[in-house]
């Protein structure tokens, strides 16, 4: 087989039941992968931590004996660096943490362990999370693989860069305002929102309503077998769900009721966007599903507001409390988050938070009570280019946005977070950036957004296209 690196994770795994080929092979063939292109691409951290060609050579003997041990035994997987794995540096991406470790391990890479992958990296992200593209003092510019001069997004960017380039089969994300589909957009793979809770996590932010962690992979069946091993209930998680398996067989829209919303509201989108979400929905109706065009009525500046106000009592001080907001070890955008969110909380509070966040709560439900799934744009622009702060804002389709972020339709769904997200590619902008749409399904309905995923990925065939890879 050729490039193995590009294949995906359920064909991989397949292979190696069938003896096919081996953990140790498609080990070699991602780390010789890896050796090409990081200079490059800049997303992974730590690849000789532990000897993983040794753990790829017990993979392949346990194969070789018909006992595999787990659902992921030998697969190489990545893991995002601000997740907590006892006994490794938790840097944050910040230059204030330095020398702090990670006391316990957080519920997802205990999973994955738990499954048998060999975690042979942990990928790059913005200081503390805090930023929807991916650079840092400490670590350097992660770019993207479909065009280098732009970033692979953020938070989660290091994880949809090593998607894309072939660095890793599937990667740990998390998202609390669209810090896995963001990076799952630009970069054209698929990352899954789940609903809160359905996929544990630490405390406290495992109480933050905005926060998520989730999968991402380059396809929507790696994406589901990714999911189902991270989901379900954890016993330090209070909040955690019982899990809701997807199934192996996917792609059955027929006569399913999708809402199309070209936009968000007031969101301005380029042109080039629209017209892959409304090739995306084509898609849909080709492969028998019923399309309605909607509106939502959310406007851009009622939802920044909101989730300022939200940033402002929860994240924005946990990153206060371990340097003054203006420490000049803080990268600039982290400093202009913390300004801006603060600002924004002082001059509101905790309940008018939450009534903004019912409101736009309503605003989303209405589209529910006629249609089973909302797809629409994850990204309104074409790109945000590498090593850029946006500190003055950004142009989109011609209108002037003071907050970068507002390029992006993904906070929505942080606020209205009982809704399972899950990022589709839908083609590519005019600078050779991906662009991507948000399949939206009811509150917990985590299947349907992987069945009208599936569905779209295999009218559109990205992945399945030889030639749907970065030229990098």
């Amino acid at each position: 087989m050729t490039d193995l690196h590009y294949l995906s994770a359920t064909e991989v795994l397949r292979a190696f039941r069938a003896r096919e080929i081996s953990p140790l092979e498609v080990f070699d063939a991602v780390s010789a992968r890896a050796d090409a292109v990081e200079p490059v691409v800049n997303a992974l951290l730590e690849r000789d931590h532990d000897d993983f060609r040794a753990q790829a050579a017990a993979a392949t003997e346990r194969y070789a004996a018909g006992a595999p041990a787990g659902p992921l035994d030998g697969l190489p997987v990545a893991i995002k660096e601000e997740t907590p794995i006892a006994g490794r540096s938790l840097r944050f991406g910040s230059l204030i943490t330095e020398g702090d470790v990670a006391q316990e391990t957080h519920p997802v890479p205990e999973r994955i362990y738990a499954a048998g992958a060999i975690v042979h990296a942990r990928t790059t992200t913005p200081e503390f999370s805090c930023a929807a593209f991916t650079h840092t003092t400490l670590w350097g510019i992660t770019r993207n693989p479909w065009n280098p001069d732009f970033t692979p997004g953020g938070s989660s960017g290091g994880a949809g860069a090593a998607l894309a380039s072939g660095t890793a089969y599937l990667a740990s994300g998390s998202d609390i305002g669209g810090s896995i589909r963001i990076p799952s957009s630009f970069c054209g793979v698929v990352g899954f929102k789940a609903p809160y809770g359905r996929v544990p996590a630490s405390p406290p932010f495992n109480l933050d309503t905005y926060c998520h962690d989730g999968a991402m992979a380059r396809t929507v069946a790696d994406t589901a077998l990714f999911h189902n091993v991270i989901q379900g209930q954890h016993p330090f998680d209070h909040v955690s769900l019982p899990a809701l398996p997807i199934p192996e067989r996917l792609g059955d829209v027929t006569g399913l009721r999708v809402a199309l919303a070209v936009t968000i509201g007031d969101f301005p989108v380029e042109p080039e966007v629209e017209a892959n979400t409304r090739a995306f929905a084509d898609a849909l109706k080709a492969a028998g599903a019923v399309v309605d065009e909607v509106s939502i009525d959310i406007t851009m500046k009622f939802l920044m507001d909101t989730a300022l106000v939200h940033f402002g009592s929860i994240m924005g001080p946990s990153m206060a409390e371990l340097a003054a907001p203006d420490d000049p070890r803080f990268m600039g955008y982290s400093r202009q988050f913390l300004a801006k969110s603060a600002q924004r909380f002082q001059q509101s509070n905790v309940y008018a938070g939450i009534n903004g966040e019912a409101a736009i709560q309503r605003a989303v439900a209405e589209v529910f009570v006629d249609h089973d799934v909302l797809i629409t744009p994850t990204i309104a622009g074409f790109g945000f280019l590498a090593g850029e702060e946006y500190p003055h804002g950004i142009d989109v389709a011609g209108q002037h946005l003071e907050f970068y972020l507002q390029a992006a339709l993904t906070p929505v769904f942080n606020v209205a977070s009982r809704h399972p997200v899950l990022n589709v590619p839908s083609g590519i902008a005019p600078n050779g950036v991906p662009t991507g749409v948000q399949v939206v399904a009811r509150p917990y309905d985590d299947v349907t957004a992987f069945q009208v995923g599936a569905a779209a990925e295999r009218e559109l065939g990205l992945w399945n296209d030889p030639t749907w890879r970065p030229a990098l």
